[in-house]
């Protein structure tokens, strides 16, 4: 646990000196527990979710990095991958999660409905309706408050 924590400590003081080098990411670690992280993330350009922000929470077990952390959306999301878990350090797992929302891979999906009704080969109807989700459930926060 010592050697989790060790590790955590070392994400976080890189995550606070690299604060604003990418301008799509904000990561908060919880002040009370290292074990628990937030993050804010820009929907990436040119795909239906480049309208909102993304909230999610990241669960890292104590045997860390021997075991990955769990990750889940908090936002609302219309997407055929929305269980994504990683095995990634934290920065590294939210560039993942951007570049799986730019690019869903269709033909394996997590989320079955997405799949059915609008993924075949990501019609328009798909991304209409993500980006829908996208306005709908966006949180009114901003990645980066005047």
């Amino acid at each position: 646990m010592q050697t989790s924590r060790a590790r955590l400590f070392k994400e976080y003081k890189e995550v606070q000196r690299e604060k604003g080098a990418d301008p799509d990411i904000q990561l908060v670690c919880d002040d009370s527990n290292i074990f628990k992280w937030t993050a804010l993330i820009k929907g990436p350009s040119e795909a239906p979710f480049e309208v909102g922000v993304f909230q999610l929470a990241f669960a890292i077990p104590e045997q860390y990095p021997l075991q990955p952390p769990q990750v889940r959306f908090l936002t609302k999301l219309f997407h055929p991958s929305v269980h994504f878990k990683s095995c990634l350090d934290t920065s590294v797992c939210l560039r993942a999660i951007i570049a799986l929302m730019a690019h869903p891979e269709p033909d394996s999906p997590l989320n079955c409905d997405s799949e059915k009704n609008e993924i075949p080969s990501i019609l328009p109807g798909y991304r209409k309706r993500a980006k829908l989700y996208s306005v709908v459930h966006m949180r009114t926060i901003m990645l980066h408050p005047p």
